[in-house]
């Protein structure tokens, strides 16, 4: 079984609710980005999985129709924030599989202004006894579900290794630091610790606003193909999908508030990557990781193995999270300030480190970058860790 490439990418800017195309614009204006980047015809591409939250059954179809119509399966795929990362996971092991030589995964979202929630009120929400009844045993304020999630777990790191909210803050600064030299970004005004401190708290007494991502809009796409038909086809810019790996909860996931938010599927997913391509931590140069939410991001250095556990303030004081030091983490300006539209994100990852690793990131370039380092989780759960390297 040959290691699956990525041979195209294209996504939209991300965009305020509000402000958007629709969906199926998005989508089919980042699905044809990818393949006119790959230098294809479309039918060539064998299989498509289509990512997204919220929307109704066969929005897949409906978007990829206005890209091209050639009668291909389509699968639409909903996993919450990791949705397009599945997509992807999916689209590799089609191809890896020997099922089809090329796939293509996209993913896209239309979203509404405020806090996150469920669109079904007359039924059990999926995490309302994994997650939601423990936050509440444990003394957690649920008015805020997403944020009492990951807030919790920012809370439960602080009191565990004696870390201070000043850490989230400066996560902030750091990742709007990098979304200035995106085009695609949604925010690039810069952003100080002050700033982010001094906005509105939105949990606890130091969780606040600028430490959350936005809802947003937008769309991303990725074509994956085998080595054989990237050289059969004359396709030279293709990134190799080194090591891929998805987790689901299992018993260990309901430890504490930190696992709860996902630090245990993420470290059972890395373990899984890191093995499978016999590359270490110490061998990545770029990361674009889940930060929905600073703290998130801070708990994620250490399931990743990033640094060591409880190390993550000496890796953010020490600079090691951007330019200059051991990593860039989210060049892109990650889900903070690049935006997340849930079931594009895991794309926008995806175009984000395929150009890295082509040296085509133009101004967020990470100098000689050869490895990277793709994370995408979403709660209820499953957790998406892919690990690239340049051809």
């Amino acid at each position: 079984m040959s290691n699956a490439q990525v041979v195209g990418v294209g996504m939209t800017k991300i965009t305020k609710p509000g402000q958007q195309e629709p969906y199926r614009v998005m989508a089919s204006t980042a699905i044809k980005a990818a393949v006119a980047d790959a230098g294809i015809d479309p039918a060539l591409i064998e299989q498509a999985y289509a990512g997204y939250v919220y929307g109704d059954s066969c929005a897949g179809q409906h978007a990829l129709y206005d890209a091209f119509m050639t009668g291909i399966p389509m699968v639409n795929v909903n996993n919450n924030c990791s949705t397009g990362s599945t997509a992807l996971f999916l689209a590799r092991q089609a191809v890896e599989s020997g099922a089809v030589e090329c796939a293509l995964a996209f993913g896209f979202e239309e979203m509404q202004p405020g806090m996150l929630g469920s669109k079904w009120d007359d039924r059990e929400m999926p995490m309302a006894d994994s997650v939601m009844k423990r936050l509440h045993n444990w003394g957690y304020d649920l008015s805020f579900p997403a944020g009492a999630s990951f807030g919790a777990a920012g809370h439960a790191y602080m009191e565990k290794y004696d870390a201070k909210p000043d850490i989230f803050a400066k996560v902030a600064v750091k990742s709007r630091n990098h979304a200035i030299n995106n085009p695609h970004s949604l925010f690039t005004t810069p952003l100080t610790e002050e700033d982010v401190s001094g906005s509105q708290v939105v949990f606890m007494d130091w969780m606040t606003r600028f430490m959350c991502c936005p809802p947003s809009c937008g769309a991303g796409a990725a074509i994956v193909c085998s080595p054989a038909f990237a050289k059969k086809h004359g396709l030279k810019q293709g990134v190799e999908i080194a090591a891929q790996a998805m987790t689901t909860d299992n018993p260990d996931s309901y430890q504490d508030a930190m696992t709860l938010a996902g630090t245990d599927m993420t470290r059972r997913a890395a373990n899984a990557v890191y093995e499978k391509s016999g590359i270490s931590p110490e061998d990545v140069d770029v990361v674009e990781l889940h930060d929905c939410f600073t703290p998130n991001e801070v708990v994620t250095y250490e399931g990743l193995q990033l640094c060591a556990e409880g190390g993550a303030t000496e890796m953010i004081l020490n600079g090691d999270n951007t330019y200059g030091g051991k990593y860039v983490v989210n060049p892109s300006g990650g889900l903070m300030s690049k935006g997340h539209p849930l079931g594009a994100t895991g794309l926008l990852q995806c175009y984000e480190l395929v150009n890295q690793l082509r040296g085509t990131a133009d101004k967020r370039q990470v100098e000689g970058a050869r490895i990277a380092l793709q994370h995408n989780l979403g709660l209820g759960g499953a957790a998406v860790v892919t690990l690239y390297k340049a051809l």
